[in-house]
């Protein structure tokens, strides 16, 4: 079983696109979104729900006033100002320390683990799809991220699936590290721009630092051909393969209208070449 992460330094890359497109390709996998702050392969896939389940992470403070004795001890020691005047908790300001509880002559004041998102086991008609939602300004998405991926994996290994496909979240932060550790490839998808280069080239070194062999696809690469000849040539000197260029193609466009993925839509030549990519991928 192996597993493939689709990543890019920068967000609109194109990289939601490619991961749908290898959705409809590979035969034996499981798909997995790590973007779970703005998750959207979904909107490809269209999974039908089968498991449900809640993700908890991080806790707020809770001030129980049958206790409290409004000494003020807490809002003194609380630096964030989670705590109001009227000793109620300012939930999105509190950051869970705890300092608040311990600090309390009173033991007016307990920690309760929040509720930060779900995550889900969904059926395709391409296949298992494994995803989430972190909820709204909650934290921890790395966390998420390495559990459903863990999920994922138990799935590809139950069923004795080939691939663990991963759609993974632009940038170089926690959720792009949970995504990447561990994999057999991280392919990263970069776009012929000044941001595109400088993007690709942290999100190399990401992978390099985590010893994970590293592919590089360049979207829409016929918009600035001088720009794409610099980043093959800086894959050149890093020893990164530049393993295909995708044309801009408007089919892509009236495809992603349609709800399909390139595969799915009309022949076209960003379809064909994605079709090449994967071929060397599976290689």
């Amino acid at each position: 079983m192996k597993q493939i992460a689709v990543i890019s330094g920068k967000g609109g890359t194109g990289k939601t696109v490619i991961s749908g497109s290898f959705a409809a390709l590979a035969k034996n996998k499981v798909m997995v979104d790590c973007d779970v702050d703005a998750a959207d392969l979904h909107l490809l896939l269209y999974p039908r729900v089968k498991e449900r389940h809640e993700f908890k992470s991080g806790s707020t403070a809770v001030i129980d006033k049958k206790f409290c004795k409004e000494c003020g001890r807490c809002i003194s020691a609380c630096r964030f100002e989670a705590i109001k005047p009227d000793f109620s908790i300012e939930r999105f300001s509190c950051e869970g320390c705890g300092l608040c509880s311990r600090v309390c002559p009173h033991s007016a004041i307990h920690m309760e683990e929040n509720l930060a998102g779900e995550w889900f086991v969904s059926d395709t008609q391409h296949g298992l799809f494994v995803h989430a939602k972190l909820g709204i300004a909650e934290e921890n998405s790395g966390k998420l991220v390495a559990k459903i991926r863990q999920v994922a994996k138990e799935l590809a290994e139950k069923q004795f699936l080939e691939y663990v496909i991963i759609d993974g979240p632009p940038g170089i932060g926690c959720p792009v590290i949970a995504s990447l550790s561990g994999v057999d490839c991280a392919l990263i998808i970069t776009e012929p721009t000044l941001s595109g280069l400088h993007d690709a080239r942290r999100v190399m070194e990401v992978a390099k630092h985590f010893n994970i062999p590293a592919k590089l696809v360049v979207n829409k690469y016929d918009l600035n051909i001088s720009m794409t000849r610099k980043i093959e040539e800086f894959c050149s000197e890093t020893g990164v393969p530049v393993i295909g260029k995708i044309v801009f193609d408007k089919e892509v466009v009236k495809a992603l209208v349609e709800g399909k993925t390139i595969i799915e839509g009309a022949q076209c030549a960003a379809g064909d070449e994605i079709r090449k990519i994967w071929e060397v991928l599976k290689s």
